[in-house]
């Protein structure tokens, strides 16, 4: 496969002696979806806004379809621009609130587009139409805040598409939404790769949606790339420290028994006057002195795919051991509870038969109710001491609603609440 996009050498440091990247290269196929991973802070959004020129390098090389995109200016970044589509983190934020999302995605057609109003209302309604807007012809005239989180994120990626580009920039794109809306959400990029032909590059901190969904990966720390190969490589052979840590942090649903989580102790360094040394150091178990001496450069690692940037990389096997040791071996927590039957320990928490409703209104001036909002109806629990509850559910299920009724901690409108009896 052809690369699309190549990036080398590039930098940004928006103030002496503090990088926040630090010589990216990179290469992005014309098809199948690159995802991008690594702690907040370690450069992902600045890297993406550097390659859509939101801001500007300060050096290195951007080359989207052979042309130099870090020099262009003017109606030639305007018509890069077009070819490079952008799904922001917080759609909210993203789209205007005064305008019609329609008005916005219309906006964005006959700017690069030599069209009538009248036609790019046509594709403003079938773009809507194709990334699962019901109704579209009426939605599109429908204010941001009157859709819910994941149908905005479906209207910013119409917005992304709207002028068919060569590549898809989507930044963490399913923050802050349901597992359920999620899946829809990464279905209807998919299905826009697919309308479009495009290219798609995703930041995201969410490990299953970079196994599920991504062709390669990159693992970004500390302003530079530090692994890189395919999602294979990554997932089932990792040679970083870091993304071993990674990927023993993130709960199996297949697993058996309860096991606590193998965390990476310390957090990421200031991007500030880093010694030319491994930036992990500071959190890596198998650190040696040889490691301060120098950034590590990525290096071929087991496949001709596969690149890590550590000195120890060849002595690392299967899913991150040295030898017969685990480099994050999981802790032992000691249980109180364990041993005490469940019904001998004391309750802390129990609900009986608690409804909250809340009032359907009609009329703008004399208000009148016409109904009622079942949010929760009848739920019971009980938490006994040394447990933990996971309540889960879709959004508008009524979780956040059965956990401020527990907080009111007065009477509930029905039913009883007891808290530490």
């Amino acid at each position: 496969m052809s690369a699309i996009l190549q990036i080398s050498g590039l930098t940004k440091a928006y103030k002496p002696g503090a990088p926040v990247l630090k010589g990216i290269d990179l290469s992005f196929a014309d098809s199948g979806l690159t995802a991008i991973i690594g702690p907040s802070g370690t450069g992902k959004s600045t890297l993406i806004r550097i390659i859509n020129r939101l801001i500007d390098p300060s050096d290195g090389s951007i080359l989207f379809k052979g042309e130099e995109l870090s020099r262009v200016k003017g109606r030639a970044l305007r018509e890069a621009r077009r070819r490079i589509g952008m799904v922001f983190q917080d759609p909210l934020s993203a789209l205007t609130p005064i305008f019609t999302v329609g008005d916005q995605i219309v906006e964005a057609i006959l700017i690069h587009q030599d069209i009538t109003k009248a036609k790019a209302w046509e594709q403003a309604v079938a773009l809507l139409d194709l990334v699962g807007i019901p109704n579209p012809k009426t939605r599109a005239k429908s204010f941001p805040h009157e859709f819910s989180g994941g149908m905005r994120q479906r209207v910013v990626i119409a917005l992304a598409i709207a002028n068919n580009p060569d590549l898809i920039i989507a930044d963490e794109p399913t923050t802050a939404l349901d597992v359920t809306v999620q899946a829809q959400v990464l279905e209807v990029l998919k299905k826009a790769q697919r309308e479009t032909g495009a290219a798609v590059l995703m930041i995201t901190h969410d490990l299953g949606v970079v196994a599920g969904q991504a062709d390669r990966v990159g693992v970004m720390y500390a302003g530079r790339l530090i692994e890189t190969g395919t999602a294979d490589d990554v997932f089932a052979a990792p040679r970083m420290p870091y993304t071993i840590g990674l990927l023993g942090a993130v709960p199996r649903v297949d697993a058996t028994g309860r096991e606590a989580l193998a965390p990476i102790k310390g957090t990421p360094p200031l991007l500030v006057d880093l010694p030319d040394a491994c930036p992990l150091i500071p959190r890596c178990p198998i650190a040696t002195a040889e490691c301060g001496n120098g950034e590590p450069a990525l290096r071929p690692v087991g496949s001709a795919t596969h690149r890590a940037a550590c000195i120890r990389a060849d002595e690392i096997s299967g899913r991150g051991f040295i030898g017969s040791e685990p480099i994050f071996p999981r802790p032992v927590i000691e249980d109180p509870a364990a041993g005490i039957p469940r019904e001998e320990r004391a309750s802390v928490l129990r609900l009986d038969d608690v409804t909250k409703t809340f009032p359907l209104m009609k009329g703008a001036v004399l208000k009148r109710r016409v109904g009622s909002v079942y949010a929760v109806a009848g739920i019971d629990l009980d938490l006994r001491e040394g447990e933990t509850l996971g309540l889960v559910g879709e959004s508008g299920s009524g979780k956040t609603t059965t956990l401020m009724e527990i907080m009111r901690m007065g009477q509930p409108e029905t039913g009883d609440i007891e808290i530490a009896g």
